[in-house]
């Protein structure tokens, strides 16, 4: 089966009306759109959505979307199944350039550098590639069900679209090189202790838990968002410079002293 092997263990508030392409013509890809957010789900039942070029493909052009029209993005996986990794089948097929040239680095690459957050509603197996696309959100979240990790060395590769970074800023050295060399995958339980993902959910209430995220992002100033999250990710170096650069555009903003006012009169009621 074209998929990572399974691991051997040693409400939606948001405003629009939502506008879909569904999996007409196998589409991998099931987009629904509403006016301050997009959730994408991974559709390919049949391999567990394990993630192909076609998948990726479908990835860029929605980034091309979201670069243009900033949303908050919510990434989810249809099934049960967040991703089960990447496609065995063309990934085997792969040579030296195919490697070079980063197919799925590239577009996990884009997804995190999305201007507006990126949430990974995670179900079921998120393993190889579809953990590595998790780790590209800025925010995780689960279900009780969840078996994530990175078993690509057992197949005679490495973790080269973003885990041998991503993965370390996320829970530190010292857990993510035991993660990688062993490629152990963790339950639920373990990913909330370590701090992959931020908070657990019944199955039912994986997605609306998602869009209450989304929902208390709306309501704040999209400019300080979209700043926020661009200095979060800046390299150390560029501290403060980064920070007092985008405050003082900040500054300068209505909506800054709109909120401020706004504010300051509740105070005063």
């Amino acid at each position: 089966m074209s998929r990572f092997p399974e691991p051997v263990e040693g409400g939606n508030e948001g405003g629009g009306v939502a506008s879909t392409s569904s999996a007409n013509g196998g589409s991998p890809l099931l987009v629904e759109r509403h006016d301050d957010r997009v959730v994408a789900t991974l559709d390919r039942p049949s391999v567990r959505n394990a993630i192909d070029q076609a998948t990726i493909d479908a990835l860029h052009v929605l980034c091309a979307e979201l670069e243009a029209i900033p949303r908050t993005l919510i990434l989810t996986g249809a099934g049960g199944v967040f991703a089960s990794g990447a496609d065995i089948a063309e990934l085997r097929e792969r040579r030296a350039d195919d490697a070079r040239a980063g197919i799925n680095a590239n577009a996990f690459v884009r997804v995190a550098e999305l201007p507006m957050p990126v949430i990974a509603a995670l179900d079921g197996f998120a393993l190889g590639g579809g953990a590595e696309l998790a780790y590209a959100a800025d925010i995780r979240i689960a279900t009780p069900a969840l078996r994530i990790g990175n078993p690509e060395t057992g197949l005679g590769i490495i973790a080269a679209a973003g885990a041998s970074w991503r993965l370390k800023q996320i829970v530190g050295d010292a857990r993510a090189i035991e993660l990688l060399l062993t490629g152990r995958a963790i339950g639920a339980d373990e990913a909330l202790e370590i701090g992959l993902v931020s908070e657990l959910h019944p199955a039912d209430e994986l997605l609306p838990a998602a869009h209450a995220i989304a929902d208390r992002i709306a309501r704040n100033d999209r400019a300080a968002t979209i700043a926020t999250k661009r200095v979060f990710r800046a390299p150390r170096e560029s501290h403060p410079t980064v920070d007092l650069e985008a405050q003082a555009a900040l500054f300068e903003s209505p909506e800054k002293y709109r909120r401020m006012t706004e504010f300051l009169e509740r105070k005063q009621k």
